[in-house]
């Protein structure tokens, strides 16, 4: 397999969010990181630590299904966050006391079999842990937290929860870190900084984008415009149908420009003059459709778990974008609930990634998703 050489080894955009990230994280504060798949949360926080030098102990609740389990998420995090042989030595020393086998062959492993109040104790332990090992850095620490509402599907009481919230508010070098899809109520009571992450401009996008591609021998024909594509009501460059295509989607954008790369260099194999691939429309509309040919799998599956009025108002903002769904001829136009059902579908549409909300026009924040959706219903 061919490594995609179209991975970002630096921060696309995002530069104001990174600089109020960092200045979160320095003044010990907690956060909120809110956007969708591909919005880039988990490398502005990678980003911002580094600008600070902060250690990052990421958590994905949603592997947890006990607090055992929960644990060892947080002795994984740990020693992943501290990964360098004097730390990993200093951890030991900091849990000889603890019931916990410290192995570390054939890489650092912390293991015990513990009773529920013994589990509660080595909790408590290991949440100060941070604080100590920060300390002895002189560095402060980020703990990233995926998912963090599924841990209330077995912290019935709220115990693991207000204790977790009450320790880091109490360290002076660790900062508690909420990565979500959209802020929910209740997040609104806790003492966090919100940020959102609107999608990317163009111009941030292509920044990246034009000096990584000629690297790889690549770039969009300036002159060259053809027929009409989906998406498009005039004829286009490939530029701009790129664009259009991507929608300031970074995960997006990388996808289908790995995918039309590789296209070349199996031209390229065929031309005996070697030189730079201009990439003409109907090279980007032909590759968008591999890829959604690819994704078709995955988008049929999600369409399935999804509620009938929720696929309908997809189908609606993909072949019909609008910024007022609510209006009473667009209901009428594509036959959907009214009042409090269509507000319901799209807030479930907004929490699950999959549209975004009023302040962002109602757009479905995943192109592909917007292009298989189109290409489904001819």
């Amino acid at each position: 397999m061919i490594n995609n050489p179209f991975l970002p080894q630096r921060l696309v955009g995002r530069h104001k969010e990174l600089e109020q990230i960092s200045q979160i994280l320095l003044a010990d504060g907690d956060l909120l990181i809110a956007g969708v798949a591909g919005s880039g949360r988990r490398t502005l926080v990678k980003w911002a630590a580094k600008k600070v030098g902060a250690r990052v102990i990421t958590l994905d609740c949603l592997r947890a299904t006990d607090g055992d389990r929960f644990l060892k998420l947080v002795a994984e995090g740990l020693l992943n966050a501290f990964d360098r042989p004097d730390e990993i030595l200093m951890l030991q020393q900091m849990l000889k006391e603890q019931q916990v086998n410290f192995e570390l062959e054939p890489k650092p492993y912390i293991k015990w079999k513990l009773a529920s109040s013994g589990i509660w104790s080595l909790f408590q332990y290991l949440l100060r842990l941070p604080q100590q090992m920060a300390e002895w850095l002189d560095c402060r620490v980020a703990i990233v937290l995926h998912n963090f509402t599924h841990i209330r599907s077995w912290d019935r009481k709220g115990e693991w929860e207000e204790y977790l919230r009450r320790e880091i508010q109490l360290q002076s070098r660790v900062s508690y870190t909420l990565i979500a899809t959209v802020p929910e109520p209740w997040m609104h009571k806790l003492s966090i900084d919100v940020v959102e992450l609107p999608p990317l401009h163009h111009e941030e996008l292509y920044e990246w984008l034009e000096p990584t591609m000629e690297n790889k021998g690549l770039r969009f024909d300036p002159n060259n415009s053809e027929c009409i594509y989906p998406f498009s009501n005039h004829a286009t460059s490939s530029l701009q149908l790129f664009k259009e295509y991507i929608q300031g989607n970074l995960s997006d954008a990388i996808a289908l420009i790995r995918r039309i790369w590789l296209d070349s260099l199996t031209k390229s194999n065929q031309s005996s003059s070697p030189s730079i691939f201009l990439i003409q429309p109907h090279h980007v509309h032909h590759n968008m459709l591999a890829l959604i040919e690819d994704l078709a799998p995955t988008f049929e599956s999600l369409i399935m778990l999804l509620p009938p009025t929720q696929v309908r108002v997809l189908e609606s903002l993909a072949i019909d974008p609008t910024v007022s769904p609510h209006s009473r001829e667009y209901i009428q136009k594509h036959q959907l609930s009214k009042g409090g059902s269509l507000q319901g579908a799209l807030d479930s549409l907004e929490q699950k990634g999959l549209v975004y909300g009023a302040k962002y026009g109602y757009r479905i924040a995943l192109p592909t998703l917007q292009f298989w959706l189109k290409q489904r219903l001819g």
